[in-house]
């Protein structure tokens, strides 16, 4: 690979003089922390007059803000277009990038700074252009895309094909497609391109600081020997992998001549190592101007983002990173006696998360460590070594703590920080400040947050998430409440993402701040909407963002789609959306009486339109149905509830609109309460007339034949956990169902809907032993030919209880449970845990615990303790 072959390009000429040749090309691996102290220190040693580095010219003006205090690497230059924020691309630098340590050396000496590569003018309308032809497949304009970056997979190549793309026969490019690292790896003698570049590249003077030798023949020394391997594979494979590589490269030449002219010969460059030939080879100005003619271009802005090493690592998504960029970093700050730091640096995250690992696992790890490399032939413990070493000594073989390790030091959560003198869009200015006064600070780890609504701060921060992501901001995702179930609560899940910034900037085109952005935003997509259940949503995200301007739009288009959907379904389906706005208008101190009426008149729809509805509908309509069925429930009683709460606290007003929902406006159908001969009678309790009237559809569903049983038995369970069937109705309704002349079919249907859909219908027939029975005797009477058709659905509702209740239910089986004509005999035998009565003994004792947790008070309890054994029995 050394020998010269004919037409090559020369290798660049690094004679062993004090004096290097100019310009001084530094050919790196994006990200490499070897390439990085060999830049440092050839930078040191040569004391160029300037620095060029690959990247976009338009980021020359915001060179400066690298040496401001606030600016903390791992961050991004952002490039997007101007009208379109969504078309944008990452340049991103880390502590350990060489070009970030070379701006670094360059603005702490005053030496000037350009960028060199393709305008981001170009590369974002190449980019653009190349999707919307598909001149390309989707992994071409991806790479592309990672061109545009200036990252290259693999680190030391330009833009080269990643290796292990397939190559169509016959394609004269194919010989391209090569990994330069794993041809140069090959031809060392390693099977793993990773592996030789740490040992020749990033082992280079850790915990030495030597790095190519001394003086300044030294301190370029590995720069001649990569640009020379270069230069070979170059002649081997041609000069790149993309057809725009060699546009990027003339742009480079250009630019390199502009700044000799400008400063002098005394030029240093730092860009990929694949880079180096064609820089150091000779062309004409007319042949690279040629290549740059007719490229498109967009107007773009650029700016500084954080950037996190989560989105550096490979794994995670950015294809052109590194797979560990927490261990690169430890190499690159640790000045000696790295391996030992590292692990101790393990040993300490393992003790805080309670595993018991002390300093003579260290001890141990370092020598086994120590002696893998070894046996391998490596000159110094890699990574792969490292991780060896702790999961066999500190994790005792286990891949869950060893898991823990890669995530939190490997890879890492750190997150860059901006300052805010840097670049911005007035929206990601006005979110900075928000985002300070509520103190609530971005962060690269997953976090969770407990919100008191109750609470000024935790009020603006819940507003704030919200009105967020309805600009498509997902800083934070709700979470279901662990401590508390109340409508003042909120849990959200918060974890700060890169790719965010770019959110930021197209929601810019909303509005300068984020209320205003938020506003214009839910204005735009309540016209847009096309189904009712999408305003709805829309309507309860309003309310949760507090956007009070947006809502009369809103509402307009609320009842526009409102009056023009026939659909039940549709109407059920958006029924508890706007119930639960209502709700929370009440609990955020928002006025929604409007919101109250619509509701109130969708739910009156919904109660004429779903019986009929209801029939001849197939099993997947009839398990659709059965959603809408609970939906419509829970909305129902939650709007009765609301007017309950409203109407006292109008009792000691005037007569008159009153709470949420106004007498005017359907508050005659959602009253107060009525005279307690609601459908059901016995066991009924108060409600309001909207609740009576939906409890009497279902009354006529539970009960009426051309309804599928799934639906009928959904109808029933409803009613009996509503307290609203009489005594003995359910048993009535079950023995109806399973009576002989009900198809196997058709009564496993009804038992799916009334005792499935979780552990609620499993406990139901544990305290129910008549029901039990009656399923029993049933289940042991269908035909052997009918067993098969129904026992699918049968698995599929107990395969919902908890393993519990499944225990429990078997253990009930097992004995054989009551008859439906009565009570167990006595002197039957027992289960552990199941007894022939009551033991008002052992019941009375649990009573004040039971009665605190209800917040009832006894004071006013004279009832004795037979009393309170019948209550807690009932």
């Amino acid at each position: 690979m050394s020998g010269a072959a004919p037409g090559r390009a020369a290798p660049p000429p690094w004679p062993d003089a004090a004096e290097p040749p100019w310009p001084l090309l530094l050919g790196v691996r994006h990200h490499g922390p070897g390439s990085a102290r060999a830049v440092r220190a050839a930078l040191d040693a040569c004391e160029p007059d300037a620095v060029l580095i690959e990247g976009p010219p338009e980021a020359d003006a915001l060179v400066g803000f690298a040496a401001e205090e606030g600016m903390r690497p791992p961050v991004a230059l952002l490039a997007h277009a101007v009208g379109d924020p969504g078309q944008a691309a990452f340049w991103p630098l880390a502590e350990f990038s060489p070009e970030w340590v070379a701006i670094q050396w360059a603005v702490s000496r005053g030496v000037p700074v350009r960028f060199i590569d393709l305008p981001a003018a170009n590369s974002l309308a190449m980019a653009a252009r190349a999707g919307m032809e598909g001149a390309a497949g989707p992994d071409e304009a991806g790479r592309l895309a990672d061109a545009t970056r200036a990252v290259a997979v693999g680190g030391v190549r330009g833009e080269v094909p990643v290796a292990g793309d397939e190559v169509p026969e016959g394609d004269p490019a194919g010989r391209l497609r090569v990994d330069p690292l794993g041809a140069l790896a090959e031809a060392a003698g390693y099977d793993e391109p990773e592996r030789w570049w740490e040992d020749v590249v990033e082992h280079r003077g850790v915990g030495t600081g030597a790095v190519g030798g001394t003086g300044t023949a030294g301190a370029v020394a590995s720069f001649a020997a990569l640009g020379e391997a270069m230069a070979a594979l170059r002649a081997e494979y041609g000069h790149g992998g993309h057809e725009h590589d060699a546009a990027r490269e003339a742009q480079m030449r250009l630019r390199l001549r502009e700044a000799r002219r400008e400063f002098g010969g005394r030029v240093a460059v730092v860009c990929g190592a694949w880079h180096v030939p064609a820089l150091a080879g000779r062309t004409t100005v007319t042949a690279d101007r040629g290549l740059l003619k007719g490229l498109p271009k967009v107007k773009v802005e650029l700016s500084w983002v954080p950037w996190t090493h989560r989105r550096l690592a490979r794994h995670s998504g950015y294809g052109a990173g590194i797979t560990s960029p927490g261990w690169y970093s430890h190499l690159f700050h640790t000045a000696d006696r790295p391996l030992e730091r590292w692990l101790t640096k393990v040993a300490g995250l393992l003790r805080a998360e309670d595993f018991a690992v002390s300093s003579a696992h260290v001890i141990e790890a370092v020598r086994l460590a120590e002696t893998l490399a070894a046996m391998r032939g490596r000159p110094l413990a890699g990574l792969a070594e490292t991780m060896d070493a702790v999961r066999a000594v500190m994790c005792e073989g286990s891949d869950v703590p060893l898991a823990l390790v890669h995530d939190r030091l490997v890879v890492g959560d750190v997150l860059g920080e901006v300052p805010e003198s840097a670049p911005a869009t007035p929206l990601q200015r006005d979110l900075a400040r928000t985002q300070r006064s509520l103190r609530l600070k971005p962060e690269a780890l997953d976090r969770e947050l407990e919100l008191d609504l109750r609470k000024e701060t935790d009020a603006a921060r819940s507003r704030l998430l919200h009105r967020l992501r309805l600009l498509g901001v997902d800083w934070g995702t709700p979470a279901a409440s662990r401590g508390s179930t109340g409508t003042f609560r909120e849990t959200w899940r918060l974890r700060w993402e890169p790719e965010l910034s770019v959110r930021v900037a197209e929601a810019g085109v909303w509005g300068t701040t984020v209320l205003s952005a938020a506003t214009t935003r839910a204005e735009a997509k309540a016209v847009d909407a096309t189904a009712l259940g999408e305003v709805t949503d829309l309507a309860e995200r309003c309310l949760l963002a507090g956007l009070p301007d947006a809502l009369p739009v809103v509402m307009r288009a609320l009842a526009d789609r409102a009056a023009l959907d026939a659909d039940v379904g549709h109407l059920a389906q958006a029924l508890p959306a706007l119930v639960r706005s209502v709700r929370y208008g009440d609990v955020r101190g928002t006025d929604t009486a409007a919101l109250a009426e619509v509701a109130v008149g969708l739910a009156e729809r919904v109660l004429v339109g779903l019986p009929p509805a209801c029939f001849g509908l197939d099993a997947d309509g009839a398990a659709e149905m059965r959603g809408h069925l609970e939906a419509v429930h829970q909305a129902v009683g939650l709007l009765a509830e609301i007017r309950e709460g409203g109407a006292e606290r109008a009792e000691a007003g005037p007569d008159g609109p009153s709470g949420l929902i106004g007498a005017g406006a359907g508050g005659d159908l959602v009253g107060a309460a009525d005279s307690g001969d609601s459908p059901g009678g016995a066991g009924g309790r108060p409600g309001g007339g909207l609740r009576a009237r939906w409890l009497a559809v279902l009354h006529a569903l539970a009960g009426r034949d051309g309804v599928s049983g799934l639906i009928r038995g959904r109808a029933a369970r409803l009613l009996l956990d509503d307290g609203r069937l009489a005594e003995g109705e359910a048993a009535r309704l079950m023995g109806l169902v399973l009576s002989s002349g009900t198809a196997p079919a058709e009564a496993a249907s009804w038992i799916e809907g009334f005792v499935g859909g979780g552990a609620g219908g499993g406990m139901l027939l544990v305290h129910d032993e008549r029901l039990l029975g009656l399923l029993d005797g049933w289940l042991t009477g269908v035909p052997a030919e009918a067993f098969t058709d129904v026992l699918p659905l049968l698995r599929r509702t107990f395969a919902a209880y908890d393993a519990g209740v499944r225990r429990t239910l078997g253990e009930l089986v097992r004995r054989g449970p009551a008859a439906a004509d009565g009570p167990r005999p006595a002197g039957g035998p027992l289960v552990p845990g199941f007894g022939p009565g009551l033991d008002e003994e052992r019941a009375a004792a649990a009573l004040p615990t039971v009665r605190l947790l209800l917040g009832l008070d006894d004071s006013h309890d004279n009832r004795d303790n037979d009393n309170h054994a019948s209550e807690v029995a009932g």
